[in-house]
């Protein structure tokens, strides 16, 4: 079957090994593919692609005709969720991200996209962190508004490389502390970017309807505390680190005054915190492994990660 695949954010993190998935396991051909792309289309970056018959083509979050214009011809679109995590600092009252999320499956549906994935993230329907609202705003907008086009939402476990943000902001390679400062604990499926690629990449090229209208839970079925990560990265570094699980003020306070972080940064990312207890993170679904099942692989494991990211 042939059919145009358009794929956002694929200069970033999970976009990029979405994409090197799909080329590396040759689950489609690149003349299936448009790269939709913010950086500019024309650079060296995109030569292997395009000479092998992939359309590059520029689509900005905040010129939904751009979207629109880059969407022309495209069976599914891929919809990365927005990196400009600054609109949803200090409670973002007029929208945050979504409006970003919002224009662009707009865009999709303007173009004609018989399918749209969404990238969500692994918390609750209810989540207690602020990193999920846009995204519950998001989904909900499928849910409730588009009934044209059918849709996916991918709820992706959180990445095993995202650990140095959730153990308290920890500096890779110039962090000297002993004790680290969280405002909450609990478990959470770690699940690897390159991992998560190939899940995602598998429901993208499945011409089969059964992700349609489907929120879809992607992550690994082990899960590990912050505490527990924290003696993985002891292990690795060959000194003793724990963490000291504080008030949410005082996290806040810690991080703004003495480590000299962004104030909405700070104040958004520490209610992530408040979900951890809950469970919100420990998602034990196996619709992930049986996706990496037929390329004869499984999760990567948080401790080799972790190691892998200290040597």
């Amino acid at each position: 079957m042939t059919y145009k695949v358009a794929l956002t954010g694929t200069t970033g993190k999970l976009g990029g090994a979405v994409l090197r998935s799909i080329c590396e396991n040759k689950l489609i051909a690149p003349s299936q593919l448009v790269i939709a792309t913010s950086s500019d289309p024309s650079h060296s970056r995109w030569d292997d692609l395009r000479v092998q018959g992939a359309s590059i083509r520029s689509a900005n979050f905040d010129d939904p005709s751009s979207m629109v214009a880059a969407f022309q011809g495209c069976d599914r679109v891929f919809i990365v969720s927005s990196t400009v995590i600054s609109l949803d600092f200090h409670d973002c009252a007029e929208g945050g991200r979504e409006r970003h999320h919002i224009a662009a499956i707009d865009a999709a549906r303007a173009a004609g996209v018989k399918h749209i994935y969404y990238t969500s993230l692994g918390f609750a329907d209810r989540s207690k962190s602020e990193v999920m609202r846009a995204h519950l705003v998001t989904e909900k907008y499928l849910q409730d508004k588009v009934n044209d086009t059918r849709w996916t939402i991918l709820r992706e476990g959180l990445y095993n490389e995202s650990w140095p943000l959730y153990l308290g902001h920890w500096n890779i390679g110039n962090d000297q502390r002993a004790v680290v400062k969280i405002a909450g604990d609990g478990k959470i499926n770690w699940t690897s970017i390159p991992d998560l690629g190939l899940a995602n990449a598998s429901i993208i090229v499945d011409d089969s309807l059964r992700w349609n209208h489907k929120i879809v839970t992607l992550s690994a079925m082990n899960s590990h505390t912050l505490a527990e990560v924290a003696e993985m990265v002891s292990s690795s570094l060959g000194r003793e680190l724990r963490v000291e699980i504080v008030s949410r003020n005082e996290h806040e306070q810690y991080y703004i005054d003495e480590q000299g972080e962004d104030e909405g940064m700070i104040k958004w990312w520490s209610r992530t915190y408040d979900a951890l207890p809950d469970g919100e993170c420990e998602k034990f679904d196996n619709t992930f492994v049986q996706l990496l099942r037929p390329f004869g692989r499984g999760p990567k494991p948080m401790q080799e990660t972790v190691a892998e990211m200290l040597k």
